[in-house]
């Protein structure tokens, strides 16, 4: 009985030894199964994350952002030469259509710089004998703002301008003179645009005189 007990007692510790054998061969046969899923799992993630990656970056969106300037550079260029040339065309037909609703015929138009700021030309009263009847018409950045005077002279001249002066010459004429003849000289005046207002700085002469020298 002793013997049968002891045994027994090494049967059941030879299957308790099986059991825990197969207990521990168990887990590691599952960490394996478990490894090797998860491993196309990661494979498969990395093949499809990649996948949209190349078409992200995509060339036209180089190429777009390469031929962008070279249409804007092309367009914008000759763009302010076209308008300072339409503006100054513009701004001379203007100035001469004014003279003309107003009786005048501009003597000379290259008198009127578009450059300037203070610009003038020249008008000889239309149909007027001989071409006297002359007054000079002001006009500041295109926009007309009068005369020289309110009665024409005989005639007149411009001798000297710049961006905001401009020096007009008087003949003069004694009394008796005829108009082919002033025989007093010239009276020259500077009129000059400050803030605006356009002012003689000299002594315009009289249109006429029974005494001195006049413009007429």
């Amino acid at each position: 009985m002793a013997v049968l007990g002891v045994s027994g007692g090494a049967l059941l510790g030879g299957c308790g030894s099986a059991t825990k054998t197969v207990s521990v061969a168990g887990p590691p046969t599952v960490s394996q199964t478990t490894g090797a899923s998860a491993q196309p799992t990661s494979t498969t993630s990395a093949t499809t994350s990649s996948s949209p990656t190349t078409p992200s970056s995509t060339t036209p969106a180089q190429a777009t952002s390469g031929g962008t300037p070279g249409p804007t550079s092309t367009r914008t260029a000759p763009e302010p030469a076209f308008a300072q040339q339409g503006s100054d065309t513009e701004g001379l037909s203007a100035a001469t259509a004014l003279l003309r609703a107003k009786g005048f015929t501009a003597t000379d138009p290259s008198d009127y710089h578009p450059s300037q700021t203070l610009r003038v030309l020249i008008g000889t009263r239309t149909g007027s004998s001989g071409g006297h009847d002359q007054q000079a018409f002001f006009f500041v950045n295109g926009r007309y703002v009068g005369t020289d005077t309110s009665q024409p002279s005989a005639t007149l001249r411009v001798v000297e301008q710049s961006d905001t002066q401009v020096t007009l010459a008087y003949p003069l004429y004694r009394k008796g003179d005829p108009l082919c003849c002033p025989s007093g000289g010239q009276a020259t005046v500077r009129f000059q645009l400050n803030n605006g207002t356009l002012t003689p700085l000299n002594a315009i002469p009289p249109v006429t005189s029974s005494t001195g020298l006049s413009r007429q």
